[in-house]
């Protein structure tokens, strides 16, 4: 079995590999729906080109994200860098956001001053034919993100799939222009491509703020109780205190261990040790485990004199 070091540096490699594979593909897919844009002069083939330049321009926050969440500990960032995914997810989410309404304002002004469309054909073909790469593209991405359990590149995935929704949107909106001749459709169709994107990205800025804020997730939450209960059960202690925060990478979650009085120092952080790696090997997110050890008949008292009383139970 390959050592955690190992794993842990295959694992950037990985994501390093599928950051770039995303930053290309993302360039030839806005080159070839602003072509696109400008043969057909349609509203809706600019709002999947406006989404696709808003992605070249997010993945590439992304990768310098992605860099710096790998970067050890300092001195001034005792905690290291891994947080950036948080910004990088709702600086993702917020270009997104402005992108819906930059289509609609399009779509609006095109509809203001008349509708001139030609070419739909070749347009059509251009966006069907980014649309399947980014659907490929994206699926990839969201499965090693969630793999390598990389938040930014999960983030980034998704976003090429919400494109490739986009693309499939505007391409039926196009081919229902060129059988029913009713243009009327495309700026329509393009206020509906700005309504999906607006939420998408809404999305992403509100995992972005959850993360900031240090959501605890229920179901991760309720994953790591039954854990706790039945390993200090096993080992017939007690805890609480129990809490844990998301970095993007990983989970940092500490907790109390009781012990009783006279137990010997080196017996309890024996057993210590023994819950913290028997808990990180049992959740599927890598983790990091902090115990802090206490006697089982004084802990109340000692919480009720200081701030440690305001500890979940």
């Amino acid at each position: 079995m390959a050592s955690p070091s190992l794993d842990h540096q295959k694992a950037v490699q990985e994501n390093r590999f599928a950051m770039r594979l995303s930053l290309i593909f993302g360039f030839m897919m806005l080159v070839a729906k602003c072509g696109a844009y400008l043969l057909t002069g349609s509203a809706a083939i600019f709002s999947d080109a406006s989404e696709s330049l808003v992605h070249v321009v997010a993945v590439g926050f992304a990768a310098f994200s992605l860099s710096l969440s790998i970067r050890p500990a300092t001195r001034k960032f005792a905690y290291g860098f891994e947080r950036i995914s948080f910004f990088s997810a709702g600086f993702e989410g917020a270009l997104i956001v402005l992108a819906a309404f930059a289509v609609l304002l399009t779509a609006y002004e095109q509809w203001q001053s008349g509708l001139v469309l030609e070419n739909l054909g070749i347009g059509t073909v251009l966006v069907a034919g980014a649309g399947i790469v980014n659907g490929f593209l994206g699926y990839f991405l969201i499965r090693r993100g969630q793999k390598n359990h990389s938040l930014i590149l999960e983030a980034n995935g998704r976003h090429v799939l919400t494109d490739c929704w986009t693309s499939i949107g505007v391409v039926a909106g196009l081919i229902l222009v060129q059988l029913t001749g009713w243009k009327l459709l495309d700026p329509l169709v393009a206020v509906a491509v700005a309504v999906q994107i607006l939420w998408s990205g809404s999305r992403l800025v509100w995992r972005s703020i959850g993360g900031l804020m240090d959501y605890a997730d229920p179901e991760v939450g309720k994953l790591l109780r039954q854990e706790l209960d039945s390993v200090c059960s096993e080992l017939g202690i007690e805890y609480h205190g129990a809490r844990f925060r998301d970095t993007g990478h990983k989970l940092q979650i500490e907790l109390h261990l009781l012990f009783p009085f006279e137990t010997s120092l080196g017996e309890a952080h024996r057993i210590a040790t023994e819950v913290e790696e028997r808990l990180g090997s049992a959740l599927e997110q890598p983790s990091e485990v902090i115990t802090h050890l206490e006697s089982l008949e004084d802990h109340e008292r000692v919480h009720q004199s200081g701030h440690l009383s305001r500890l979940p139970r």
